[in-house]
C-alpha cells in the first residue's frame, strides 16, 4: 500500500461524521418512499433497473449491454439514462447525428454499439419514460442505467451490482465509504449480481458471499467475471490489435476503478504507462496533446494507446488528431459463473413475456 492510499484513506476516516449526516438523509429518504409520503410511479410497463448502492466500478454499462444482447433478439427494447456530464438539459432521444456531449457518454456507447435500438437521455427518468413510450412505437421493455437510488420511479424488475473486492455489505456511507444508499436497499432488488469476480472462485468462496449479503427467500445472487475483448481501432472496428509480451501500453482511461484493467495489462502486455483521468472527464485539445507526447516519449517498436469504450466515445471527437495515432478500444463483457448465465437470462425474459398489463379504467 503506497503513501497516497494510506493518506486517503485516513482521509476519508476523518470525514466519519458527515458519512453519518449523509447516512441519516439516506434512511430518512427511504422511510418516507417506503411509508409512501414520497410516491414512486410505477408505470403500467415492462421497466427493468440496473444499478448499485455504492458509487462507480461495478460494471453497470456492461451489464446494460449484456440485456441488450440477450433481449433485441426478442423484443424491442430501449434504454434511458441520466446523461451524466452532458452539455444538455432534459429528454434528449440518439440520432445519426448525436454526439457524446448531448446524451453522454455510456449512452453514446450504447447508441453506436446498438443503433437498432433507442438511446435516451433523461435526468429525470420519470419524465423519460413517457417520451420514449411516445416516441417508440411498439416498444416493450425499457432498460434504466443506474436509476436503483432514484426511487421515483419504481421498476418492475430490478438487478442490483456489487463489486466481489468491495460488497455492499461490507460498506459504508460516503464520503468515509462508497455507499451512496444504505444496506437494507438491497431488499428492493428481485436479483443481485456480484461482480469483477475471479475466475476461479470456489463454490465455498460463492456461498461465503451470499450469507455475507443475506438476501432474502425471494432474491437470488449471481456472480460474474469481467472478460477482455480484442482491442479495436478507435476509428475502425475491423483493425484489431492482439496484445502480445513484447507491446508496451499507454493506457489513457477516465473511468471509476480501473484496477482489473491494469492488472490485465501488467499479465498480457510488456509494461503499460498510465494516464489517468477523473470518471467521465471531458477530453480537451491539451489533453490530446499531452498524450501524444506521452506516447511520442515511449521508445518501443511495438507500441500502443489504448483506452476503454466510455473513453473512446469522448475521444472519437478528435478524428483529425487521432488518425494517425494507433489508439485502440478494450471492449469488456460479463461473463456469468457457475454456469448460471441461462438461469438469469430465462428469469429476465420470462419477467417481459409474462408481464401483466392493467388496463387503465
Amino acid at each position: 500500500m503506497n503513501f497516497n492510499t494510506i493518506f486517503l484513506k485516513s482521509f476519508r476516516v476523518l470525514l466519519l461524521p458527515l458519512a453519518i449526516l449523509y447516512g441519516l438523509i439516506i434512511i430518512i429518504r427511504n422511510y418516507l418512499f417506503d411509508k409512501q409520503y414520497l410516491k414512486s410511479a410505477e408505470f403500467n410497463f415492462p421497466i427493468i433497473c440496473v444499478g448499485n448502492l455504492a458509487v462507480g466500478g461495478t460494471g453497470k454499462s456492461p451489464m446494460v449491454e449484456y440485456l441488450i444482447r440477450q433481449l433485441r433478439k426478442d423484443f424491442k427494447i430501449a434504454t434511458l439514462s441520466r446523461g451524466y456530464k452532458r452539455k444538455t438539459k432534459g429528454y434528449a432521444l440518439a440520432n445519426e447525428y448525436t454526439t457524446a456531449l448531448e446524451i453522454g457518454d455510456e449512452p453514446m456507447q450504447f447508441h453506436i454499439k446498438f443503433p437498432e435500438i433507442a438511446v435516451a437521455s433523461c435526468e429525470e427518468r420519470i419524465v423519460g419514460i413517457p417520451h420514449l413510450l411516445q416516441d417508440v412505437p411498439g416498444l416493450q421493455a425499457i432498460i434504466l442505467d443506474d436509476a436503483f437510488q432514484h426511487r421515483s420511479v419504481k421498476a418492475g424488475l430490478n438487478i442490483l451490482l456489487t463489486e466481489y473486492s468491495n460488497l455492499y455489505s461490507q460498506d459504508i456511507f460516503l464520503p468515509t465509504g462508497d455507499l451512496r444508499d444504505q444496506r437494507a436497499s438491497a431488499k428492493r432488488a428481485q436479483l443481485i449480481i456480484v461482480t469483477k469476480c475471479p475466475e476461479n472462485i470456489s463454490p465455498e468462496k460463492k456461498q461465503r458471499i451470499i450469507r455475507q449479503l443475506r438476501p432474502t427467500a425471494t432474491q437470488k445472487v449471481f456472480f460474474t467475471t469481467i472478460e477482455y475483448g480484442t482491442p479495436y481501432h478507435i476509428f475502425n472496428i475491423g483493425d484489431e490489435w492482439h496484445l502480445t509480451p513484447r507491446d508496451e501500453v499507454l493506457l489513457v482511461c477516465g473511468i471509476a476503478n480501473p484496477k482489473l484493467l491494469k492488472e490485465y495489462l501488467l499479465e498480457k502486455s510488456h509494461t503499460y504507462y498510465q494516464q489517468d483521468y477523473s470518471d467521465h472527464h471531458i477530453f480537451s485539445i491539451d489533453d490530446l496533446n499531452e498524450i501524444k507526447q506521452i506516447f511520442t516519449d515511449i521508445h518501443a517498436k511495438d507500441k500502443l494507446i489504448l483506452t476503454t469504450e466510455k473513453d473512446a466515445v469522448r475521444l472519437a471527437k478528435f478524428t483529425e488528431e487521432l488518425a494517425s495515432l494507433p489508439m485502440y478500444v478494450l471492449p469488456i463483457r460479463h461473463r456469468f459463473l457457475f454456469e448460471e448465465g441461462e438461469q438469469f437470462n430465462e428469469l429476465v425474459t420470462d419477467f417481459i413475456r409474462n408481464f401483466s398489463f392493467n388496463p387503465v379504467l
